[in-house]
């Protein structure tokens, strides 16, 4: 437990002090958001905001967990290293395209065949290392069964273990793009994707601790409610680095932000939830703890097809919290009040983490 203190509490203090030093490093090389022309007339006063802000946030997350590790005396497992890996790859993605935008000055970044290609390298090659590494119990980090809130016998290796790992790849590789999206489409106002992400990394940390204190692998008798997850205490201290870097991070991108994370920290952010669903074999219960980017990219989805098959709109604008600007609620409002919905899902995510676990246990 000590180390998951430390991860958070190292994290939220070099995201909190390490923000305004790489918000005048940004400034000082003019890196500047470029704002796209339709959206709503008000962001228009924020053009020019330093971008790229995820860097702070992967960067005290990295420090977080390798400090909490070195202070503890332990060594880092597979599961963390993996999920660390993840974010740094999205982010890496993220950057390459907050790069070009700023650079190039305009508001679109990587062609989306390029971006396409980067996250699916990053995503193929995590996945087949995802199933590397058994411990000595003969346990991987990641499972070929689809989860609920544990693995539900559904096998993805029915038909072979090919073909198997196949299908495991491509349902990691979903996961990774559908969950790096929807944050991404979050990131619209300030402080929204960074708090929500609070919220959800949150649950996540009381997940992973109760999974750790209920692990088949270290318990003397261990009964039908026990999980199977390989480092669950491991995958405590990164999602606890991750709530320190953000709570940081919303210090100084909160409304009016002061630095945006870009789509360097939103496709690290998504690529890390989508990796500790997998991890933690939570993949479909992870859709409840971060409802609000799922309704949010759901909103996108409906508005382009509704669009495309009749020629009209549901929303004013998508994403979701664009509609509600046009409607003439004040951003402050709309950001908090978006916070609240993220945190009911994020509590509905850990009742029924808990129920379930009352219910075989």
């Amino acid at each position: 437990m000590m180390a998951v203190l430390i991860a958070g509490a190292v994290a939220l203090v070099l995201s909190m002090g390490g923000t305004p030093l790489f918000i005048r490093l940004l400034v000082a090389k003019n890196y500047g958001q470029f704002i796209r022309q339709d959206g709503p007339t008000a962001h228009f006063t924020k053009r020019g905001t330093p971008t790229m802000g995820g860097v702070v946030i992967i960067a005290a997350t990295v420090l977080g967990y390798a400090t909490a590790n070195l202070a503890t005396g332990r060594l880092p497992n597979a599961s963390g290293m993996l999920l660390l890996l993840l974010m740094v790859g999205m982010g890496f993605i993220g950057f390459l395209d907050d790069y070009i935008k700023i650079s190039r000055q305009r508001s679109l970044g990587l062609d989306e065949r390029s971006k396409i290609v980067g996250q699916a390298v990053i995503g193929v090659g995590w996945a087949v290392l995802a199933l590397q590494f058994p411990n000595e119990n003969f346990r991987t980090p990641a499972s070929t069964e689809i989860s609920l809130i544990r693995d539900t016998g559904i096998d993805l290796a029915w038909a072979g273990a090919g073909l198997g790992l196949v299908l495991f790849v491509l349902w990691a590789n979903f996961l990774i793009t559908a969950w790096s999206n929807a944050v991404n489409l979050t990131d619209g106002l300030d402080g929204l994707a960074t708090g929500t992400s609070m919220l959800v990394f949150g649950a996540y940390t009381v997940i992973t601790i109760w999974q750790s204190n209920q692990s088949c692998q270290f318990l003397t008798e261990p009964g039908q409610g026990c999980y199977e997850v390989r480092d669950p205490r491991d995958l405590a201290i990164v999602t606890a680095a991750i709530v320190g870097a953000s709570f940081g991070f919303l210090w100084w991108n909160t409304s009016p932000a002061q630095i945006f994370m870009g789509d360097t920290g939103s496709l690290a952010l998504g690529g890390a939830l989508a990796g500790l669903s997998i991890l933690t074999r939570t993949e479909i219960l992870g859709a409840v703890i971060g409802g609000l980017f799922v309704i949010i990219v759901m909103s996108d989805v409906i508005q382009i097809g509704f669009f495309k098959a009749t020629g009209k709109r549901v929303f004013r604008m998508a994403p979701l919290h664009h509609h509600f600007e046009l409607k003439g609620w004040g951003e402050v409002t709309i950001v908090v009040r978006f916070w609240i919905i993220a945190a009911l899902f994020a509590s509905a995510g850990l009742g029924l983490f808990y129920a379930e676990w009352v219910s075989v246990a």
